[in-house]
């Protein structure tokens, strides 16, 4: 189902996860899904006025099956640059496995049987590198390589899965679901403290918050 949030920011609800669209300076794909998801991510795109061919940049928050899943299955009609943090671009692009020796690693390399890497250029992220009207921030603990995505412009933070959306608040990634649990903590604080006040919170899992967003986040860490 799609939902407009506000004039620039579109969110789809998938398969128990969320991706979103943003009107940027090119349309943006936010997070792709599982591998199961491809159809309701071109209806959702439809529903916003843009074909799959219209989108001109891919933001990834991090490498997990229900958030890159349905990228291959999007190609060739998608032909965009694909732009996640490096650790987790490498997984993407095969060039590195998640460890084994990581309970959520562990997770990540069974459940990658079930993803095809997609034939689209990968760049790596770097914290504080600009990305359109979005700064990149470096958000380790939920995978290696997460990154959230704040822009002052469009008056949204991209938070992935560093926290979910429970009640109308903000939540930290769990144990079950995250490598470190006290980067999750650090890495919560550290962009509270650092990113630009926004009002809409796109998380991954969970109802986004359409107001309010940095001051949700703000809470958060302090509490965690």
């Amino acid at each position: 189902m799609a939902t407009q949030l506000s004039e620039d920011v579109w969110q789809f609800g998938l398969r128990g996860v969320n991706a979103y669209l943003v009107f940027d300076d090119v349309p943006t794909l936010v997070d792709a899904g599982t591998p199961l998801d491809e159809s309701a991510i071109r209806e959702g795109l439809d529903a916003a006025g843009v074909d799959v061919s219209d989108v001109g940049r891919v933001l990834l928050t991090h490498y997990d099956l229900d958030h890159v899943g349905a990228l291959a299955a999007l190609t060739p009609a998608l032909d965009a640059t694909v732009y996640a943090g490096p650790y987790d671009a490498g997984i993407l692009t095969g060039r590195r496995s998640p460890p084994l020796t990581n309970h959520k690693g562990a997770f990540q390399r069974l459940a990658s049987v079930f993803t095809t890497h997609p034939s689209l250029d990968v760049v790596p992220v770097e914290d504080g590198e600009t990305v359109g009207t979005f700064t990149a921030y470096h958000t380790p603990g939920h995978t290696p390589g997460h990154v959230a995505y704040v822009s002052r412009e469009r008056d949204v933070g991209l938070l992935g899965d560093l926290v979910a959306e429970s009640d109308g608040a903000l939540e930290p990634s769990g144990w079950a679901m995250s490598y470190d649990t006290a980067q999750v903590r650090e890495s919560i604080e550290r962009l509270a403290a650092v990113a630009p006040a926004f009002e809409i919170a796109c998380v991954g899992h969970g109802t986004p918050l359409a107001s309010g967003g940095s001051d949700a986040l703000g809470a958060l860490a302090q509490r965690v």
